[in-house]
């Protein structure tokens, strides 16, 4: 069955009127002005075809008409508002399903999850995929990318970008390559550097790494426990990049509460 266009504007700025009985306080309540008040009932009575409020010597007086459907008119927008708050359930929930790549997750992102979780113990997390996890497919809140920018979602970096040349001790001279490395980069020191291991991700550069196969310069992220416990060695100095490690998600999902409140969290971790 074809649904009637209702003109709930029209509507709500009806309730708060009867409700006022003065359109300078139904003004006053919508946060615009009486004329535009005026504005709206008369454009509901001209769809309507009937007079919603007449003017006495006592001020404002509503008709019949008015009066007639002002109960179901105010049922009906609690009923709304219970819509509202049912489909805001989820977004008070403390379930987050995610994606991210696994390297970063175990390397960086998994101690942050942990320290928001130990500051909010209902908290429960599903990671459902990696980097290129399709957000609709996966019902995702959030996602982790090793991106320049969240470019049409909304996002905000988790760290600065930096990297460096790592590899483990006694490792061989030889270069690990991976999509996204220095030597995948025109114009720059690592173009065109004959590599003795590819690979496709960072993740297993990493392992490459530490495994003992040679040198690669990888994100600061990933290594920085490393170098600091003797695993990796430094072989170069840390440079900015403009590709770092973003949370990102669609407008919908970077509106709920719940996922404000983990950027929040992980905002104010960054800053300390």
């Amino acid at each position: 069955m074809k649904r009637t266009h209702l003109p709930l504007n029209g509507l709500r700025v009806l309730d708060a009127a009867a409700r006022h009985l003065s359109f300078t306080r139904a003004a006053d309540e919508l946060a615009v002005t009486p004329a535009a008040v005026g504005q709206q009932i008369r454009a509901l009575e001209d769809l309507l075809g009937v007079v919603l409020f007449r003017r006495t010597p006592k001020g404002l007086e509503l008709t019949d008409e008015a009066a007639a459907g002002l109960d179901s008119l105010r049922s009906g927008f609690l009923r709304f508002e219970e819509a509202v708050h049912a489909m805001q359930a989820g977004q008070s929930s403390h379930k987050f399903t995610f994606a991210a790549p696994r390297d970063f997750f175990g390397a960086w992102f998994a101690r942050r999850l942990a320290a928001f979780r130990e500051a909010n113990p209902d908290t429960r997390f599903h990671m459902a995929g990696g980097h290129d996890t399709d957000f609709t497919e996966a019902n995702l809140d959030f996602a982790v990318r090793l991106v320049e920018s969240p470019g049409e979602l909304d996002g905000v970096p988790l760290s600065p970008g930096r990297r460096v040349e790592v590899a483990a001790p006694g490792a061989p001279d030889s270069w690990i390559s991976w999509p996204g490395g220095p030597e995948s980069e025109p114009g720059t020191e690592g173009e065109g550097i004959e590599a003795g291991l590819r690979v496709g991700a960072t993740g297993q550069a990493l392992s490459a790494v530490l495994g003992g196969m040679g040198r690669a310069v990888l994100p600061l992220q990933l290594v920085e426990h490393e170098i600091e416990t003797g695993q990796l060695i430094a072989l170069s100095e840390i440079e900015d990049t403009r590709a770092t490690y973003w949370l990102v998600a669609p407008r919908p999902q970077w509106r709920q509460k719940k996922v404000k409140a983990l950027v929040d969290f992980l905002t104010a971790a960054k800053k300390d």
